[in-house]
């Protein structure tokens, strides 16, 4: 049995027993709770591995269970739930540090699956004599985890880092969103490609200083040019 803790936080008891009901049979252990406060409770007693978080929640809403944690600077991964389909709602989830995000309804099957994918993705390991990567003015560690542009470090989270890194690793080169979503989530599941144009929307905008930059290929893709 893994020892993995993973919190579900939702008010709809389907939701929760399905995504339980999933997660468990992967060997996860689950612990749920219903409402924002009792979010941040949970998180503070049990110290999951990862936290699934409604957006839609009585009292204290996803957003801001997101927002607090990170203001604490709490590592725990968050994989948002959201019944609303605005990309304002999907940007700000990530502005505030989740992970990713999902839209309701979902597969419980590809929940499951980003949930393993979330948690293996650090013992997925590197190459061995793996460096920093320099793109023009852009230079990223690694092993240190850390990207810095121009001398600066580049606060990230941990799955735009894995996008970067995916692109860094061969400048030029055109990655379709397909690709990306295996290579840096570590699922492939159809029509979830959106999740790419998402993160790679959050690395333009942290990467606006630098020469390197991700463009776009129409109809492909997106490529790191120096």
């Amino acid at each position: 049995m893994s020892s993995e803790l993973v919190l579900v936080v939702d008010d709809e008891a389907s939701i929760v027993q399905l995504a339980r009901l999933y997660l468990e049979r992967e060997g996860f252990r689950v612990h749920s709770a219903g409402d924002g406060l009792a979010a941040l409770r949970a998180v503070a007693e049990l110290s999951p591995d990862l936290m699934v978080l409604d957006v839609m929640l009585p009292g204290l809403d996803g957003f801001e269970v997101c927002r607090r944690l990170r203001a604490e600077n709490s590592p725990l991964p968050v994989l948002m739930l959201t019944a609303r389909d605005e990309d304002v709602d999907k940007i700000l989830g990530l502005e505030l540090g989740a992970d990713d995000y999902m839209t309701k309804p979902f597969n419980p099957r590809e929940l499951a699956a980003r949930v393993k994918a979330i948690l293996r993705r650090s013992e997925r390991g590197l190459p061995k004599g793996e460096g920093p990567l320099s793109i023009g003015s852009l230079t990223i560690d690694p092993l240190a985890r850390e990207v810095r542009c121009r001398g600066t470090v580049v606060p990230l989270r941990a799955q735009e880092f894995e996008v970067l890194l995916v692109l860094a690793r061969s400048p030029g080169r055109v990655f379709t969103r397909e690709q990306l979503l295996s290579l840096a989530w570590g699922y492939d599941f159809a029509g979830q490609t959106r999740t790419v144009d998402m993160h790679v929307a959050q690395l333009r905008r942290k990467l606006a200083g630098c020469a390197a930059q991700i463009e776009t290929v129409t109809g492909v893709g997106y490529k790191l040019v120096g």
